[in-house]
């Protein structure tokens, strides 16, 4: 059995605040694995390193249960590593990242899977419908890219950064999910939210019944109601949940922030 390469702590190497991004990042991949929202080693997660423009993402070849914080990978965004790693980044990934931070000052972690339910709910002309609850929150803030292939085009990225704007989810079509947030734990919680808009609407559509939609009128009310909560200082209170989430994996995948 080959075992990952080994990673010397980096604790000692960067500042208090750089570490706990990185100890948050590494806990959020494996939080994406806990709920099974992986891909073995393809998607990703990036956050900026405070008082930088460069950021974090996972090294290319491991699997997100496996992610520490000293193997998350720095890079500027020209995409050029700024500590010795063994690993590589993914392409795509950086094609992604980059023009998310390049453009969104406001954003600190980018989220982005390929779940099932995601990639259907993609995959659907109408995109998400006003089915429960959970898409009142997505539908507040959500933009649509279309599918131009695996994002290794950086042509691609002016693209995505218009269509971007200033939401903080995203539908890529026939592709995934993407949230943007002011930090971690809130882009967590909002593919939380993201993702189970998306389970929720493939087993409504299952049901083969005639679907009720959530009136306009209290779309508009909840949509301005919510856009005033993600541009609050707290933002979506990600925050709230995310100590009991670290909890969950110190008890079911400890390790993450070695």
């Amino acid at each position: 059995m080959n075992a990952p390469a080994a990673t010397v702590s980096v604790k000692t190497q960067v500042s208090a605040a750089e570490w706990q991004a990185r100890v948050d990042l590494a806990a959020c991949y494996r939080l994406i694995a806990l709920h099974g929202w992986d891909d073995l080693i393809f998607t990703h997660i990036s956050a900026k390193v405070p008082g930088t423009d460069d950021f974090l993402i996972n090294p290319y070849g491991l699997m997100f249960h496996e992610i520490t914080a000293s193997s998350l990978i720095k890079v500027d965004l020209a995409g050029t590593k700024q500590m010795d790693s063994p690993f590589e980044i993914n392409p795509a990934g950086y094609t992604i990242h980059s023009a998310v931070h390049e453009v969104r000052h406001d954003v600190n972690c980018v989220l982005h899977t390929h779940t099932a339910a995601g990639v259907a709910v993609a995959a659907q002309k109408a995109g998400i419908l006003p089915l429960s609850q959970q898409s009142l929150f997505v539908l507040a803030s959500l933009s649509h890219h279309d599918y131009e292939g695996v994002a290794l085009n950086h042509e691609e990225k002016a693209r995505l950064q218009a269509d971007l704007g200033n939401t903080n989810f995203m539908l890529l079509r026939n592709h995934g999910l993407m949230t943007c947030a002011g930090s971690i734990a809130d882009a967590f919680l909002m593919m939380f939210i993201f993702q189970r808009t998306c389970e929720i609407q493939v087993m409504a559509q299952s049901g083969g019944g005639e679907l009720v939609q959530i009136p306009q009128t209290i779309l508009d009310g909840a949509r301005a109601m919510i856009s005033g909560v993600m541009r609050s200082p707290v933002g979506m209170g990600g925050a709230l949940p995310w100590p009991a989430l670290l909890r969950k994996l110190d008890q079911q995948n400890p390790g993450y922030d070695s």
